[in-house]
């Protein structure tokens, strides 16, 4: 096989793998279609509400593990998991602290995403790394900023007592994973991250009060919460995709070598 032949069927490959991939996420984009027009701000919470809500993401959850398989159970499928859970809790205002709990745990399995082998070909040169560590202290310092900032309003809250270490745990939770997520030095895998926090301090301001509810609040969080999860999930479909595309031109490279090797001598 020569070099044109070797790039028009790498192209080929690609292509398929990018249809395949599509299809795969038509029943996650048509869930989360549906919950949209479903959706009415006077809504009651009610199990088929907790199920319209968490339906996307668990259809994400089963495409990313249709293309992984289990090694993705204890990284992004299952952190796609406990934010369904998440996604339901919220749907029951009482249910906020477990709501947040399950949120907390995704949070923790992407960052062990972020830190896997699957992310370490984005490794930079040295001369980033003062800064990336900038980026880092921005994170943290934002982080305990916003926490600084929530702690009056959530001493005024009726379980102030469990709330106040909570959201401070869960922040930093979040900020972890954020500063896991610039480690990987790929922008689609930052950005998810960055929306994700943006998403979940917007949804805190509205819920502890600091800020009146916005008048399309919820819609801004649930599109924001599609596309936060969104990006890594198809970075690491992708990565898995080439990588065994990778493997299967080598191998049938090595094959065609075997053949031929006898006729050259």
């Amino acid at each position: 096989m020569d070099i044109l032949e070797t790039d028009a069927f790498d192209r080929r490959q690609r292509r398929n793998m990018s249809c395949a991939l599509l299809l795969s996420l038509l029943p996650f984009f048509l869930s989360a279609a549906l919950f949209f027009y479903l959706w009415t701000p006077d809504s009651s919470a009610s199990i088929m509400s907790a199920g319209v809500k968490s339906a996307p993401v668990l259809l994400l959850a089963a495409a990313v593990l249709s293309w992984n398989g289990g090694q993705s159970v204890l990284g992004v499928v299952g952190g796609l998991i406990f934010s369904a859970v998440g996604d339901c809790c919220l749907v029951w205002p009482d249910l906020f602290l477990p709501g947040m709990a399950a949120f907390g745990v995704a949070h923790l399995l992407y960052s062990f995403t972020f830190l896997s082998s699957r992310y370490s070909a984005y490794s930079s040169s040295s001369s980033s790394s003062i800064w990336i560590r900038s980026l880092y202290l921005i994170l943290f310092m934002i982080g305990g900023g916003f926490y600084i900032y929530m702690y009056p309003f959530l001493q005024k809250a009726p379980d102030s007592g469990v709330l106040l270490p909570a959201v401070g745990v869960y922040i930093a939770l979040i900020v972890l994973m954020g500063s896991l997520a610039i480690r990987t030095r790929n922008m689609a895998t930052l950005l998810g991250s960055l929306v994700f926090m943006v998403s979940d301090l917007s949804l805190a301001l509205q819920v502890f009060k600091v800020v009146a509810p916005m008048e399309h609040g919820h819609v801004v969080v649930m599109v924001d919460q599609k596309e936060r999860r969104l990006g890594p999930e198809l970075l690491d479909v992708r990565l898995h995709g080439s990588h065994q595309h990778r493997d299967s031109i080598v191998g049938q490279e090595r094959l065609e070598y075997c053949l031929l090797l006898p006729n050259q001598t």
